[in-house]
Parts: structure tokens; C-alpha cells; sequence
């Protein structure tokens, strides 16, 4: 039984870079090997320990042969015969197919460190292609180690560019591809990630919408304004998908199948931009009283003032400089109204319609006041 420390750790390691999660290979064993060291054995798909004491996952070294399209379908194989090489020969880009033996040495038989020098993301072998999560994967290594100087080589971009063409990427679930997505978000340089997908057009086919110029370049614009703020996965989200009209945008992050916060957030930022981007006949923003209110009323503020918050933020990354004075004024007219105590009228008699009706009367003498020079 031999173990070998593998993937991002090595890769990590060599880049000075501080390593989160640890994965193990061990090649020459049996699952009754494991078991019989203390080993609990998870995953239903093939052979994966977790270590008595550290917790950390232990692979018996295997095998894959794709069987068919997607990412799905692929036949595990697993056996003390199975060599190291054969393991790392499976896996995405030479940068993760290192590994690290016992003593300290450096199993590179893909010239992983090379590239590592050379600050490229390189496929492994032409089983690349068996699996399209792997164009994800690759544009989300970009994003995170854009930083460092790295790039997607051209040859492992034209294999990516096949594989769109030859309608891989029309197999992937809409779970995986947000899983990506979300991850992405969160990278060193999110928009790195969404370039990438363009590039290779992949992009097409997952969100197309985002694809003309007039709708990719505000949408990297206000994703990299809101990260540079460090927000939250349904800012970022909503910056994205912000410069879509609001039809278009529904229906994409249906498809997406993102998650509540996120769809609610992007739905309510493209449902409140067209009035707030209305301009007046000297190129002003042009918002009244009973705009500014109806825009609180959609965004729910009487209820979800945290919501609010995150749409401001999104709103001052998404809108053009010469609007930014909207933002202004929506917090200012969001503190005036917020200021409106309805147990104060329900002392003055108010009740049922009419209680409903003097709180709106009142928040919006309050909204005239507060954007009143």
C-alpha cells in the first residue's frame, strides 16, 4: 500500500499558497485493506475512505472510461493494479495531476510543474473531452488564479471550443452548472470565469443572453465593481444578470435553477432599473415622489429592509455614473419613510383601508420632503 498526497493540496503547495482541503491517493489496496485500518467507507461510486482521525478522504486509485454523453455515465475502475499514473492520468488539468509520495518526492508525469512556471491551465489527455463539467472546472481555475498570471493554453481552448460545438455542453444539468457558477462568483476574478465561457462558446448555451457586447461588457463591469465591494453570492448574482430586461432575466434564472435569495434579488434589481434609468428632457434623472415609493413598495422594504440594503449595493455598481444620484436618493427617501410608525396613526383612529391609506400618505410627504433641495 502506497499513499500519495494529490491534486489541489500539490498544486497549492508548489504555488505557495495556503491549502484548504487535503486529498489522498493509495494505490495497491483493497477496500478490505482499508476497512481493516480503522477507514469508514463513503460515496456509492467508487471507493472513497474517510481516515480514522483526521477525516480527511482517502481514494483507492481508479480508473474512468466514459459510456456516455453529459458528465454522467462513466464505469470506475478500481484494483490494487491500478498505477499511480493511471489515476492522475484521468484528471482535468496538469496542474492537478501531481502527486506528493510519503518521503516528499514529486510525482509530475504531465509536466505539471512546468506549467505551473509557464502560468498555464493545460488539459491532461483527450479524456478532457469525455466529461464538459470540465470546461466549468478549467474557466473557474482561471478565475481564481488570473492573479497569479495564469491563462487557458490554446490548445486546451480549442478542445474546449470542440466540445461546445459538438454539443457537450447541452448534456450538463442546471444544479451543476450553478454549482460552478456560484463557486465562480467567488473567485479572485469572477469575470475571468464568464470570459472564458464566451470565449469557448459555452456561453452561448448557458446563459446566451449575456453573450452581445452591449449586455457582456456592463454585465463583467457591475459583477467586478460588486466584488470588489465583497458581496454577497446574490449581489454578484444580480450584478451578472443586470443588464437583461426583466422577461429575459426571469426566465434565464429559472433555467438556472438559482436559489431563492439569489432569484429575488436579480428579479427585483431588473424590475426596478427601467423607471429608475428614466431620464428627463435635460438628461436628468427623472424620478418623483410616487416613483420613489413604488420602487420601496416593489422592493418590499417595510418588511425586507436587509433586501434594500443589498440592492442598493447592486444598484450603485449597476448604474451609470451620471445616475448615481438615484442611489442618494432612494436612501434617503428609504430612511424617511421607514420613519413612519403605524401604531402612531392607529392613535388617531386609524383603522383597516384607511389606516393602509395614511400610511402611504405619510410616507410619501415624508419621500417630497427628503428629496426636496
Amino acid at each position: 500500500m502506497q499513499i500519495y498526497l494529490v491534486g489541489g493540496a500539490v498544486r497549492d503547495e508548489l504555488l505557495g499558497l495556503e491549502v484548504k482541503d487535503r486529498d489522498w491517493v493509495v494505490v495497491g489496496a483493497t477496500p478490505d485493506d482499508m476497512l481493516k485500518k480503522g477507514f469508514k467507507q463513503v460515496g456509492a461510486d467508487f471507493p472513497v475512505f474517510l481516515h480514522p482521525g483526521s477525516r480527511e478522504e482517502y481514494a483507492l486509485a481508479r480508473t474512468e472510461r466514459k459510456q456516455g454523453r453529459g458528465y454522467h455515465g462513466f464505469e470506475v475502475y478500481s484494483a490494487p493494479d491500478v498505477t499511480l499514473e493511471d489515476d492522475l492520468k484521468r484528471r482535468d488539468l496538469t496542474i492537478n495531476a501531481m502527486a506528493r509520495d510519503e518521503q516528499g518526492h514529486i510525482v509530475d508525469p504531465f509536466n505539471g510543474q512546468q506549467d505551473l512556471e509557464n502560468r498555464l491551465l493545460r488539459h491532461v489527455s483527450d479524456a478532457f473531452a469525455e466529461d464538459p463539467l470540465r470546461i466549468l472546472r478549467t474557466a473557474r481555475f482561471a478565475a481564481r488564479l488570473q492573479p497569479l498570471g495564469f491563462r487557458v493554453c490554446d490548445q486546451t481552448m480549442a478542445l474546449m471550443r470542440t466540445m461546445v460545438a459538438e454539443g457537450e455542453v447541452d448534456h450538463l444539468v442546471a444544479e451543476r452548472v450553478w454549482q460552478e457558477i456560484q463557486r465562480a462568483l467567488h473567485e479572485n476574478e469572477p469575470g475571468t470565469f464568464f470570459e472564458v465561457l464566451h470565449d469557448t462558446g459555452a456561453l452561448a448555451i448557458l446563459i446566451p443572453e449575456l453573450v452581445p457586447d452591449q449586455a457582456f461588457a456592463p454585465a463583467m463591469a457591475a459583477l467586478h465593481c460588486v466584488h470588489q465591494r465583497d458581496g454577497s453570492t446574490e449581489e454578484r448574482f444580480a450584478a451578472l444578470m443586470s443588464p437583461l430586461p426583466e422577461q429575459q432575466s426571469s426566465l434565464r434564472i429559472q433555467a438556472l435553477k438559482a436559489p431563492n435569495d439569489c432569484k429575488n434579488l436579480a428579479q427585483l434589481v431588473a424590475a426596478v432599473l427601467p423607471a429608475l434609468t428614466r431620464r428627463d428632457e435635460q438628461n436628468r434623472p427623472a424620478l418623483s415622489a410616487d416613483e420613489l415609493y413604488a420602487v420601496l413598495d416593489t422592493a418590499d422594504l417595510w418588511r425586507r429592509p436587509e433586501r434594500f440594503s443589498l440592492l442598493l449595493n447592486v444598484l450603485t455598481c449597476t448604474l451609470a455614473p451620471a445616475d448615481q444620484q438615484i442611489v442618494q436618493f432612494l436612501e434617503r427617501a428609504s430612511n424617511s419613510a421607514s420613519g413612519v410608525e403605524p401604531k402612531a396613526l392607529m392613535a388617531q383612529g386609524f383603522t383597516g383601508r384607511a389606516l393602509g391609506e395614511a400610511i402611504r400618505r405619510e410616507r410619501l410627504q415624508r419621500i417630497q420632503q427628503a428629496i426636496t433641495p
